[in-house]
Formats: C-alpha cells, sequence, structure tokens
C-alpha cells in the first residue's frame, strides 16, 4: 500500500503541523523519469531536535541526497516531517539514521545518504553519515558542501 492510498497528499491544503516523527506523513509521488538515474538534494540548514538527557535544543544542518526509484519524495511532507523532531528527544545520531531509514522505506529509492552536520554541543562538533548501499554506477553525486566545523555559519 502505498503513502498515498494510507491517506490523502497533504500538498495544496491546509495541515496541521505533526507533534512528533511517528506520527508524521511522509508523501510520494511517482517519478517521471523513473528510467533514468539522477540525484535529488534536500538541504535543511536549520534542522533542530532536543537533547534526550537535558531537554536544550540541539541544531544541525542536514544534507539528504537520493537517486529516485519508483517513487519521489513530496517536499512539503518532509518540512513538516523535519519539523515534527523540534520538541524530539534523541542524540544526534538516532535523529540523523532514523531520518534516513525513514525517507528510504517511504520512497524506495535507488540509493539514499544523509549527513547530518551537527552544531558543537559540549566543544564537540559531532557529524554523522548513514547510506543505503553503493552509489548506482555512473550517477553524479557532488559533495554535500558542508565543511567540517570551524565556526560553520
Amino acid at each position: 500500500m502505498t503513502t498515498m492510498a494510507k491517506k490523502s497528499l497533504q500538498l495544496g491544503r491546509a495541515v496541521e503541523w505533526p507533534h512528533t516523527p511517528e506520527e508524521a506523513q511522509l508523501d510520494r509521488v511517482p517519478n517521471p523519469q523513473k528510467g533514468t538515474d539522477y540525484l535529488v538534494r534536500f538541504t535543511v540548514p536549520e534542522f533542530t531536535s532536543l537533547c534526550p538527557v537535558t531537554g536544550q535544543p540541539d541544531f544541525a544542518h542536514l544534507m539528504i541526497d537520493y537517486a529516485p526509484g519508483p517513487w519521489l519524495l513530496e517536499s512539503k511532507s518532509l518540512k513538516l516531517y523535519i519539523a515534527s523532531f523540534r520538541n524530539h528527544g534523541a542524540f544526534h545520531e538516532d535523529c540523523t539514521v532514523m531520518i534516513g531509514k525513514r525517507i528510504a522505506s517511504e520512497i524506495k529509492p535507488k540509493w539514499l545518504r544523509i549527513g547530518g552536520y551537527w552544531y558543537p554541543r559540549g566543544g564537540i562538533p559531532i557529524d554523522v553519515f548513514w547510506q543505503t548501499g553503493r552509489v548506482p554506477k555512473g550517477l553524479w553525486v557532488p559533495e554535500q558542501g558542508v565543511a567540517p566545523y570551524r565556526g560553520r555559519g
């Protein structure tokens, strides 16, 4: 059953912000270029979540790259999903990998990677990377372009 069959698309209508990542709906739409290997990139420069221990906010710059299979990730639903982490308590590693796995399970890409470039807490930046497997042969994958921490901004 597709996401579209479960609920109607959120695109083009007013929807409430989801309170948790678990209740957030990720929508997918058919890939009109499914016979072509190409890369889609989402840049999330202001991701926020909460530290599960202190409750203080954590901030990251996320880069999500994927080679679509039969589906594309609908961007409004991604925005709502990302916003649902604002009051979600989880460690950097968990947030980054959870997002990558959830997107991969919903859209079944040929390949997906996520880079979570977290701003320092306690003086130590944490960068987290996850991908589904090998890059499809011949696919152009540019660098994510987020420099190692030196006062990012």
